[in-house]
């Protein structure tokens, strides 16, 4: 079972849910110390006073805001654990919206929400089948951290999820970076749209999605316990500049059917002028079969 990270409850108008906050995703990253090259002994961080010249030891560290290079105020883990706020036990319950009115960039990282002991079980279970119906998720604030945090909970299967979300002030205006007006033809849409429909799928369990960068760094780590070279890297290939648009989606339509072993040349047409739109034909979506064995493998 994953570890506990956060404990207390959700408030839903007067209904309480008290819940355990673990994590709902997993890190398969390969990881790396620090070593010394000339005997390889290991490197390692010290905590360090600045004014004593000498290491010290956790106990002996708190947090503090400076106000001037002279000026510290110490803040104690109590008084950060006991702030006069009432999300700082529960995650209050603000509002209901529905998903598709999140901007998903305001999304991060996912935690599942344990209903903690039978007593919890209840009104769980009535949060989780009122959110499921209502097709909505709940927008909720509590503090974690050092700082208040805004989130939404949803339902995945029979459990609720909370992700944490980013205020409205801390996501940057997209204007800034929009890139110069240019024309684009409809013929160019509709062969943008054919490549869509060619690469469309149902879902995203599928080995194509896996983490090739973390099996190509297992493998050197291998090669080199066995005392062998590693397999000789791919020359990358070089980005051709687009000159001809529809050329190249065209030519993206027919390699993206190649790759899910359909037949058949594909093209994407030239529309005649005064006439309707005459794009090539959208291919329905392959459905992927999923898997039923094995360990399914890690979104990209």
């Amino acid at each position: 079972m994953p570890r506990t990270i956060w404990s207390g409850a959700i408030s839903f108008g007067l209904v309480t849910v008290p819940i355990h906050v673990q994590s709902a995703t997993e890190d398969h990253s390969i990881r790396f110390h620090q070593y010394h090259l000339t005997d390889m002994g290991r490197v390692r961080y010290k905590k360090v006073c600045e004014l004593e010249d000498r290491e010290v030891s956790q106990g002996e560290i708190s947090k503090g805001y400076e106000v001037s290079r002279d000026h510290v105020i110490p803040i104690s883990d109590a008084e950060l654990e006991n702030l006069p706020l009432p999300t700082a036990k529960a995650i209050e319950i603000d509002a209901f919206v529905a998903l598709a009115s999140v901007d998903p960039v305001r999304l991060g990282e996912g935690y599942y929400l344990a209903p903690d002991g039978q007593v919890a079980a209840k009104p769980y279970k009535l949060l989780r089948q009122a959110l499921a119906r209502s097709s909505r998720v709940a927008v909720a604030k509590w503090a974690w951290h050092g700082r208040e945090r805004l989130g939404i909970l949803r339902v995945k299967d029979d459990v609720l999820v909370l992700h944490l979300m980013r205020w409205p002030d801390e996501v940057r205006d997209p204007a800034e970076i929009a890139p110069p007006a240019v024309a684009v033809s409809e013929q160019e849409i509709e062969g943008a749209l054919a490549l869509v429909d060619t690469m469309t799928r149902e879902d995203l369990d599928d080995p194509a999605f896996r983490d090739t960068y973390t099996e190509a760094l297992a493998e050197i780590i291998e090669a080199k316990r066995e005392h062998r070279e590693p397999a000789e890297a791919p020359e990358p290939e070089e980005p051709a500049q687009v000159l001809d648009l529809m050329a190249a989606l065209n030519a993206s339509v027919q390699k993206a059917k190649e790759a899910r072993g359909d037949q058949g040349e594909a093209e994407v047409h030239e529309m005649p002028t005064g006439k309707k739109k005459t794009a090539a034909k959208k291919q329905p979506a392959k459905k992927t079969a999923k898997k039923t064995t094995g360990r399914r493998p890690r979104s990209a």
